[in-house]
């Protein structure tokens, strides 16, 4: 069965659930990032706050199309000279290894391309991640170095428009 998605604007609400995602120890597992406290509603409130008044940002929420579900974020961080860093969580442990990934990252390189006009967007990966890893390279992401043990990869608009066709989302 494949699941649909789509994306939205992430709202305060959503903190309500992400939360509960920010204190499971296995969604950090591929990430540099270490959990060094619990996170309560207020905390995770006042950093979506925080993300959501920043202009150098566009934060989305992943949704379920047939549950109308909230089940992770995808971000553009750092918008600057026409480029971005992407973020992907996929939160609810229910739809990992189910394609909803590959359908966050190609509906928010649309949008950055072109929505916000972006040139090139780039991404660190843990090079234990093969999920994410295959997911990067089926969008058109290419290994361009490492910074921190993680592996570095870019995608360009040019890029991008030459596979839009191809893809199916």
């Amino acid at each position: 069965m494949i699941i649909s998605i789509y994306i939205r604007p992430l709202v305060i609400d959503d903190a309500l659930t992400s939360y509960l995602w920010r204190n499971d120890p296995q969604i950090w597992t591929y990430t540099m990032k270490k959990m060094t406290r619990y996170i309560t509603t207020e905390i995770e409130t006042a950093w979506l706050q925080g993300c959501l008044g920043r202009t150098d940002q566009a934060n989305f929420a992943i949704c379920a199309k047939e549950l109308d579900t909230y089940i992770g974020n995808v971000r553009l961080v750092d918008i600057e000279d026409q480029r971005a860093e992407i973020h992907l969580f996929i939160g609810n442990k229910l739809f990992w290894h189910k394609g909803v990934g590959y359908q966050a990252i190609i509906l928010m390189l649309r949008h950055g391309f072109f929505e916000i006009n972006l040139e090139n967007i780039w991404l660190r990966v843990h090079p234990a991640n093969i999920s994410a890893l295959h997911i990067y390279e089926k969008a058109g992401f290419e290994i361009t170095g490492n910074d921190n043990e993680l592996i570095v990869m870019n995608i360009s608009r040019k890029k991008f428009q030459d596979m839009e066709e191809s893809i199916a989302v």
